[in-house]
């Protein structure tokens, strides 16, 4: 049994872990804290915890935890942990707390975007290394089957020549954490981060950026972003992200090789609705790939790397590239990369 506690009474926690935990019986979320301990104790009544503990660190001291789930803002703002910490000392929410529970010997489950920038995400590698224990960062669309078909497919396609990502959603309450600098927010950060990340997936090579333009919401702050890349291969790529934008809804993938093109409509939800579009040789087919709710595959596999030493699709390394992706079409856009000045 994987014992696992949750640090923030979150508003992604029930969708990404605690339903999915009702269908992964070697896993119990045993545990909750947040900031207010009323709130967690409300969040521990709703969803059945039996554990409320009155602060983050406590949590990760429970020797009846094995491991924690991280879904906090990825923030390097001290008022946001200054009942925690000494504001401005430490690394973002995400890096601070996966690195006190890999030290309180506890595996991680984070979300995304791993941390604020890719220099943290690197000291948070080198502890996983260190303490041998699984940290999986929570892109939970590598975890269904339609990713796992969709690599299956690209080798028939010859070879790659283009492969272009998409991540587009509106969310006007610019008041929102993913609007603040000091938040780690940014189009980039939030909705950029899986368009990244599926672009490395699909791409199967770490590209180098060639050019990237920003929507600004304010100083350093993107609502949108669209970024050029170079493979190795000679392959090219494009991402777009944006929360706010004229484009408005696209949840999109595309591979397109010398034989052929794969299109994959609405990679990060595909159990809500999807479909694989394969043109090669003339001939164009669609198909669709059955498969539970992403986060209910994510949630079994960390069980399963945990308790069996199953594999883990998206380990700090992985993420560490991820990271220094943003990082770069940051800076490309002449903007800072977050937690940067």
């Amino acid at each position: 049994m994987l014992r696992i506690g949750v640090l923030g009474a979150a508003r992604i926690a029930p969708s990404a872990l605690i339903r999915p935990a009702r269908a992964v019986p070697s896993v119990r979320v045993a545990a909750v804290a947040a900031r207010d301990r009323a709130r967690a104790a409300a969040f521990a009544a709703k969803h059945g915890i039996g554990v409320v503990h009155p602060g983050y660190a406590e949590l990760i001291a429970d020797p009846d935890l094995d491991a924690v789930y991280v879904p906090l803002p990825n923030t390097r703002s001290g008022s946001v942990i200054a009942k925690h910490t000494e504001p401005d000392l430490v690394p973002g929410l995400h890096a601070r707390w996966t690195l006190a529970a890999l030290e309180a010997g506890k595996h991680v489950l984070c979300e995304k975007p791993f941390t604020a920038n890719a220099a943290e995400a690197r000291e948070v590698a080198e502890a996983a290394r260190r303490t041998g224990l699984v940290v999986m960062e929570a892109f939970h669309y590598r975890y269904h089957p339609l990713l796992a078909r969709a690599l299956e497919l690209l080798p028939t396609l010859g070879e790659p020549r283009r492969v272009e990502t998409a991540l587009c959603f509106p969310l006007p309450r610019f008041g929102d954490i993913r609007y603040n600098f000091a938040l780690a927010g940014g189009a980039m950060m939030d909705a950029g981060c899986y368009a990244a990340h599926a672009l490395r997936t699909l791409g199967g090579a770490e590209p180098e950026v060639v050019e990237a333009g920003a929507l600004l919401r304010s100083p350093q702050v993107d609502r949108a972003m669209t970024a050029e890349y170079r493979f190795p291969n000679g392959a090219t790529g494009r991402t777009v992200a944006s929360m706010w934008s004229r484009r408005l809804l696209s949840i999109s993938a595309t591979y397109t090789g010398s034989e052929g093109s794969l299109k994959i409509f609405n990679y990060l939800m595909p159990s809500a609705f999807h479909r694989l579009t394969l043109t090669r040789a003339g001939r164009t087919t669609h198909e669709r790939v059955p498969g539970e709710a992403t986060y209910t595959h994510q949630l079994r596999a960390f069980a399963a790397a945990v308790l069996d030493g199953g594999p883990n699709l998206t380990p700090p390394e992985d993420s560490v590239r991820t990271m220094e992706l943003i990082d770069a079409v940051y800076r490309a856009a002449g903007l800072s990369p977050r937690g940067e000045s």
